[in-house]
């Protein structure tokens, strides 16, 4: 697929000599600090050592207060109550964080349970049949994390059961909020909270810290509940800024010096045995979080964090693991199903969206086909299954077009929608599928820009070969953890050669290792993912410019600096 290549504006050239010279770096990474909105000394201290002191007070949220009251209030009262959440890694994760934390208080033995909807029966969020549970089982209370904002029926009808709710979300309220006590969502407009980018379990997180803060709990005692918190972070790919910046960064570390028994579990099962990153978190651990939820059940995935012990833990994580590999089975099969329904269309071919729909697609792995879509074909996308008599699905988008907004523009033939700009939900009646897909292929059409059709590598800066030193690199680590909005640097540089031993490696990689022809000084061992086509042009010595991510690569112990190559072009 063609990527355009796009280099970040400049910045001013005063700040990043001036910040260069205050922290003695290159310019380079003076340039990456300004481009990231670091422009002082004090600024670029916070960002290099992130502090849990850095965090907003959490009574700065919205109905924070009435929350707290009411959770004290059935602490005190010996009242039951449940955890409710979402049965992806975010509303998992906040579960397993709640959960444990009143759990862990006084007297809470047998008066706190969790629940986790079923994906088939359920569908997503707030549902009856945990109400009726909840009912059925005298709570009185119910935490909802990571759903619930939208959920005014449901809410409405827990009312009419003497059953409170405190609603912890993220998503994007509607124009009426539920009858809740609370609604802790940093998004809502009359919400003043500093950082309106916090992930479901961040929220979760939030609630924890303001009931320690009340009741004179020490904050050292929340640090291991911020391993759940990162890993949601990273999961959800929320802005890794601000708080969320902090939260992962101790979470991380977290993680690496004394993870939790479940995701010990985990890392065993995947091999992972070197310093885990936000990259283990996004493609390891979150995966098969994700995987309970998407082929069994949620509960799975709670079970699994919340263990106490070696042997729980190892059970559940090969529970897991199993769900995991089948989850890819189906995730495999069910794209290329859908790739060939493109490809034998042309109409759907030429279209600026895909909508695609098949009674018999998963539900657990409906999300995950439509980014494989967008890999090939990019443009929005929303893959839809047939659900209890409904076409429900899953949205993705394409860098800088919001679907949410395309979706809310159709919202008179849906049943329920609700989501964020890049990944949304949505669900309708099967005699509005035709009119749906027509809608929305006219909405997306309408708006999106012809440019955001293309993939676009954003590079931070151009390099020489002979700028990558060990202290460039060392001060470029202490830019960890990566995520949207400080993502990993892209760098470009022209004039490059392979030095005489490329390769083809896993079918359709180019292994290489790359020199700038000019100088023929410094050689980078260097790795292009599914760039084979390039082969034959770089063995006959053709010069060629790249963009790409410096890396560590681990082999046998040893650790050498590795080019990522993003995208080549042949000069």
């Amino acid at each position: 697929m063609e990527k355009r290549w796009s280099i970040k504006s400049e910045v001013d050239e005063a700040i990043v000599n001036r910040l260069a010279e205050e922290l003695k770096i290159e310019k380079v990474l003076a340039n990456l600090l300004v481009q990231r909105e670091i422009k002082t000394y004090e600024e670029a201290k916070k960002f290099f050592r992130p502090s849990l002191s850095d965090l907003h007070d959490p009574f700065l949220m919205k109905d924070m207060d009435i929350a707290i009251t009411r959770l004290e209030k059935a602490i005190s009262a010996k009242e039951k109550i449940l955890v409710f959440g979402d049965y992806d890694v975010d509303g998992t994760t906040a579960v397993s964080l709640v959960y444990s934390f009143l759990k862990s208080l006084p007297h809470s033995e047998g008066l706190v349970d969790y629940y986790i909807p079923d994906r088939y029966v359920e569908g997503y969020g707030i549902s009856f049949l945990g109400i009726d549970f909840a009912k059925e089982n005298n709570f009185s209370l119910i935490i909802a994390l990571d759903c619930g904002i939208k959920a005014i029926d449901k809410v409405a009808y827990a009312n009419e059961r003497n059953i409170d709710f405190i609603i912890c979300d993220h998503h994007r309220p509607g124009d009426t909020l539920p009858s809740a006590v609370a609604i802790l969502d940093p998004k809502r407009s009359d919400c003043n909270y500093p950082f309106d980018e916090l992930c479901g379990c961040g929220v979760g997180f939030k609630l924890v810290q303001a009931y320690a803060q009340k009741n004179n709990i020490a904050f050292e005692s929340l640090f291991q509940y911020l391993d759940l918190t990162a890993i949601s972070i990273a999961s959800d790919l929320v802005p890794i800024v601000d708080e969320n910046r902090a939260l992962c960064y101790f979470g991380l570390q977290q993680i690496n010096k004394e993870p939790r028994k479940g995701i010990k579990a985990i890392l065993d099962l995947a091999n992972i045995k070197k310093e885990v990153t936000m990259n283990e978190l996004v493609f390891t651990v979150g995966p098969r979080i994700n995987a309970a939820g998407r082929i069994e059940t949620g509960r799975n995935a709670v079970a699994l964090l919340v263990s106490e012990n070696h042997a729980d833990a190892k059970i559940s994580g090969i529970n897991i693991n199993t769900s995991n590999t089948e989850r890819r089975v189906l995730d495999v099969s069910i794209t290329q199903h859908a790739l060939s329904m493109i490809d034998e269309n042309k109409e759907l071919i030429n279209r600026k969206s895909t909508v695609l729909f098949h009674a018999e697609w998963h539900k657990g792995v409906i999300g995950i086909v439509a980014s494989r879509l967008i890999e090939k074909y990019y443009r929005p996308t929303i893959i839809l299954t047939e659900s209890n008599g409904m076409a429900t699905g899953s949205a993705r988008s394409v860098k800088d077009f919001d679907v949410y907004d395309a979706i809310e523009a159709c919202a008179d033939l849906l049943e329920q929608f609700g989501g964020h700009k890049y990944a949304a939900g949505l669900s309708l009646k099967l005699e509005n599928l035709a009119a749906f897909q027509q809608r929305f292929e006219e909405v997306v059409s309408a708006t999106i820009q012809d440019h955001m059709l293309i993939p676009e590598i954003a590079i931070d800066a151009e390099l020489n070969l002979t700028d990558i030193t060990p202290k460039f690199f060392r001060i470029l680590k202490q830019f960890e953890p990566f995520g949207p909005g400080n993502m990993s640097p892209v760098f470009m540089s022209t004039k490059l050669v392979d030095k005489g031993y490329v390769r083809i490696v896993g079918n359709n990689h180019l292994k290489m290792d790359i020199q700038q022809a000019e100088t023929q000084k410094e050689t980078f061992s260097s790795i292009a993912f599914s760039q084979a086509q390039h082969f034959d042009d770089v063995l006959r010595k053709k010069t060629f410019s790249a963009c790409y991510a410096i890396e560590e690569n681990e082999y046998n112990g040893n650790v050498s600096l590795q080019m990522n190559v993003k995208d080549m072009k042949m000069e």
